[in-house]
């Protein structure tokens, strides 16, 4: 089977002519431009264990009845984006060993739809997944800084209106986007979309630290004991940095492959930096 087609025009940019792409990834580098060559093995290994991960954070939040609270649905819906990821990625990769070795022959028009909806599946679990880490952090926000009202604010018809306004938005985002993959917008807004999740939570939970490490400071100047403040401030810190730094990496990557695509795609230098497209999937 062969790659999704939106995926597969990122790694090539179709402004580019093959013969363009090949003379400019060879004077760009040598070498250094023939990319990775990822097994689909590897992809079905992560494909699973994702998959796996995702289901035990679902199937804790369902079973037990302290965690019934919009916060963690928030955070299952959240879990279940990912798995879509993660199903769809295993369906398309072990068609995808299963034809190379000659065990499922499938027809063309058969594939061209079977990557349709799998595209679909994808588009539509990568917006949602941004779109609850978004949520969650306006939800963390909502926590701290109005806890008293915090049950009036975020009742569970509220957060059941968001999940399926999520849901909504990301299923026809996604139909757009692959109906209109070739339009520059489209990758124009969806980088919007990633950088508005991105500066939302820098602002949101940058603001939260700031809170948390003024209240350290108070109970430390009370029980002067300026070595918890130190200590706890370190640790929150430390917790930021993973927080917001886990997210841009694995991220960052991907985006900046869309930025690249829109401003530069028969640069040479551009093009070595598009053969490295399947280590962003990974």
């Amino acid at each position: 089977m062969s790659t999704l087609a939106p995926l597969r025009l990122l790694r090539e940019p179709w402004n580019a002519s093959e013969g363009n792409q090949s003379n400019t990834t060879a004077g760009a580098g040598g070498p250094w431009c023939q990319g990775l060559n990822i097994p689909n093995e590897l992809f079905l290994t992560l494909g699973l264990v994702s998959l796996v991960e995702n289901l035990l954070v679902v199937a804790a939040i369902l079973k037990n009845r302290n965690l019934h609270s919009p916060s963690y649905y928030f955070i299952c819906c959240l879990a279940i984006s990912d798995m879509l990821v993660s199903v769809s990625n295993l369906v398309e990769t072990l068609f995808m060993l299963l034809m190379e070795h000659g065990v499922l022959v499938i027809h063309a028009s058969i594939v061209r739809h079977m990557d349709n909806v799998i595209d679909m599946l994808i588009c539509s679990s990568i917006v949602s997944s941004l779109s609850f880490l978004g949520v969650i952090a306006v939800d963390r926000y909502i926590t701290i800084f109005y806890a008293l009202r915090y049950h009036s604010i975020m009742t569970l018809q509220r957060a059941v209106v968001t999940m399926a306004s999520v849901w909504l938005a990301s299923t026809v985002s996604s139909t757009i986007f692959i109906t209109y993959y070739r339009n520059n917008a489209i990758l124009l807004c969806l980088i919007g979309f990633f950088l508005f999740v991105l500066v939302l939570m820098l602002v949101l939970y940058i603001h939260m630290f700031i809170l948390s490490r003024h209240h350290l400071c108070s109970i430390s100047s009370q029980q002067k004991q300026p070595t918890i403040y130190r200590s706890s401030s370190l640790k929150g810190t430390i917790t930021l940095t993973i927080l917001l730094g886990v997210f841009f990496i694995c991220w960052g990557p991907f985006f900046f492959h869309l930025i690249l695509i829109v401003t530069c795609p028969t640069n040479p230098f551009c093009t070595c930096f598009f053969s490295y497209f399947n280590l962003f999937l990974i």
